[in-house]
């Protein structure tokens, strides 16, 4: 069995991160939004900012470990309806191994302080909604677009309850 885990991402994981990002982006989300058109090295940048300087405690990234090397990622930041999972992506070769339930699991024990968890998805991405909704998630009926320059890509939002249940354990 491969030793897998999940933990916090550290700022030597901001390289690795922004890899999975760029992978998972071209093989599942060019053809529906477009290229992800931003240098590895910036794109890095950004998520060492985030590991390393969160806007708040409330704000985190997890990383997905294989074998030692960095899988996956989770992202998620406090806003006024409750925890949104900003990003949750598992490098495509790296899928269906349980990375992403993994993720999903360890990101909901650091939300105690919420009530709901919430995420946007694009209407077309019918994995990442699949994914959430066996895991307990549901569509909420609001919706935006992700204009991209060129068109305007509609996500709708799903949520879940994550308060704990009568045996203490939280849900999802």
């Amino acid at each position: 069995m491969a030793d897998v885990s999940v933990r916090l991402a550290r700022p030597g994981d901001a390289e690795l991160i922004a890899r999975v990002q760029q992978s998972t982006w071209e093989q599942a989300y060019a053809a529906l939004v477009g290229a992800l058109e931003v240098p590895l090295e910036q794109v890095a940048a950004v998520w060492l900012n985030a590991v390393e300087a969160p806007p708040s405690p409330d704000h985190r990234v997890l990383v997905a470990l294989d074998g030692g090397s960095v899988v996956g990622f989770a992202a998620w930041e406090p806003t006024a309806d409750g925890v949104e999972l900003s990003a949750l992506m598992v490098e495509p070769r790296w899928g269906r191994r349980g990375h992403g339930s993994r993720l999903l699991q360890a990101a909901v024990e650091h939300w105690s302080s919420f009530e709901v968890a919430l995420t946007w998805v694009f209407d077309a991405d019918t994995v990442l909604s699949g994914f959430l909704s066996s895991a307990g998630w549901d569509f909420d009926g609001l919706g935006r677009s992700l204009d991209t320059g060129e068109r305007l890509v509609p996500q709708r939002r799903m949520h879940t309850d994550i308060r704990p249940d009568v045996s203490g354990a939280r849900t999802t």
